[in-house]
């Protein structure tokens, strides 16, 4: 169902992301329609849905029909898992499941179709990262414990011809043995683990700088302001390593990744595999630069379609053409999390707003955020910190730090660093834990 690609230069160059915005959107609303009708025909959760919103699916053929009927929520997917099934057991080759950030885990079934679209997504988001078949890539991220991503990228690469070397994560000095063993030029890898490497590589006398890594494309946290500019998580890295980094945004339940090109300036749009929406609290939409929460109807999924999905993440999306010449609308860092929101004392805080400062303090070795609630019913902020350089002067400059940038003053818990990494890394983690909800 994707558009035909075109090959330049041996690289993934899909017609449609250069194409006016009006071509755009009239492939997009044939994907509608045909998604539509495969819906309606197949998943049970849907068919129950449109007799009880009493829609006729046949009426949704625009862009703008897709308003007719509500949103689908992680709550709906919660309780009511395998209804969104639309293939017979049989036909599911792969099984996943989300990481579970925002509640119980959700179970995803995928197909040998779903399989190709997830190994062409990645393989387009590899080509927007200036990777072609000449590239060795490293992954950094556990191709088990059910996680979409690892097989994802793994499957991207081979498609483009790249070669790969599964590494999985954690255990710097196996990284570092086989960059200097192997010479691959790209890392797959989650940006906090980056700064492991790097330190790893200057404790032990490693000459990172003119090892063969020339870029990283980042999972699983933030690099950027929204102003595109660098965070201090990404400036730490580069300050110490000059590769290239590529952010990315993209979850299970999407099987879509938006990763930036060579610009930095937001995850590009793959319009022939998500329709995307942009709506505020009240389900309208927000105009180009306004703060909304990403929605998506997924494109060519056969397993477990999803449409009008809420993904809980507020973004900003631009639509004018990137100097790379695509001219599909690109979708800015993640501002935060809708559920979680943390009202301190009247001011509203955002975890990733934490991080960043946090990630700019000498002595901080590493952290978790707990929110939970306190005895008269309001929310409470406790950071967890790990630091070799605890004293009452290095906790006042931490306050001092936070309240600065925060308006507000945290509590502070100081923990040893080791305690800190167990709660980072529960077990069956596959990605850091830097944020906990205990709230009531």
């Amino acid at each position: 169902m994707s558009e035909k690609n075109q090959i330049i230069g041996s690289q993934f160059y899909p017609e449609i992301e250069y194409k006016t915005q009006d071509e755009i959107k009239k492939l997009q609303e044939e994907k509608l329609v045909e998604t539509m009708a495969y819906v309606v025909k197949n998943s049970p959760f849907y068919q129950s849905k449109f007799k009880e919103w009493g829609i006729n699916p046949e009426e949704i053929k625009t862009l703008g029909d897709l308003k007719k009927f509500p949103l689908t929520t992680k709550e709906d997917l919660n309780n009511n898992n395998f209804d969104f099934l639309c293939v017979p057991r049989k036909d599911i080759i792969d099984y996943v499941t989300t990481s579970g950030t925002l509640g119980d885990p959700v179970t995803f079934a995928l197909t040998n179709n779903d399989l190709d679209r997830l190994a062409l997504n990645e393989a387009l988001s590899y080509a927007l990262a200036d990777c072609d078949e000449n590239d060795v890539v490293q992954l950094m991220t556990t191709i088990d414990k059910r996680f979409m991503a690892g097989l994802a990228y793994f499957m991207g690469a081979k498609k483009l011809g790249a070669g790969i070397i599964r590494v999985g994560s954690g255990v710097p000095e196996l990284h570092w043995d086989t960059i200097n063993r192997i010479k691959p030029t790209t890392i797959v890898a989650v940006p906090s683990f980056i700064l492991k490497l790097i330190e790893f590589a200057e404790k032990t006398g490693i000459d990172y700088s003119n090892s063969s890594i020339e870029k990283a494309i980042c999972i699983g946290e933030p690099l950027r302001n929204q102003d595109f500019s660098l965070n201090t998580l990404g400036k730490r890295i580069t300050e110490k390593w000059n590769i290239h980094l590529h952010s990315t945004y993209a979850s299970t339940e999407m099987s879509t990744a938006f990763t930036e090109c060579s610009h930095g300036v937001g995850g590009h749009h793959h319009p022939e595999l998500i329709i995307p929406e942009f709506v505020d609290e009240n389900g309208n939409s927000v105009e180009e630069g306004q703060e909304g929460e990403l929605v998506f109807t997924t494109v060519g999924v056969e397993g477990m379609p999803l449409l009008r999905f809420k993904t809980g993440d507020l973004v900003h999306h631009y639509t004018q053409k990137c100097e790379c010449g695509r001219t599909t609308l690109r979708v800015g860092p993640v501002l935060g999390r809708k559920k979680q929101m943390i009202k301190l004392k009247g001011t509203t805080v955002y975890p990733p707003a934490i991080y960043d400062i946090l990630n700019h303090i000498d002595g901080v070795e590493n952290f978790v955020v707990e929110a939970y609630t306190n005895e008269i019913g309001t929310d409470e902020l406790l950071i967890h910190i790990g630091s070799k350089t605890h004293s009452d002067m290095f906790e006042h400059n931490l306050k001092t730090a936070l309240r600065a940038k925060l308006r507000v003053t945290p509590k502070i818990a100081f923990l040893p660093i080791d305690k800190i990494h167990q709660m980072q890394f529960p077990e069956m983690s596959r990605k850091p834990v830097l944020f906990v909800d205990n709230r009531m």
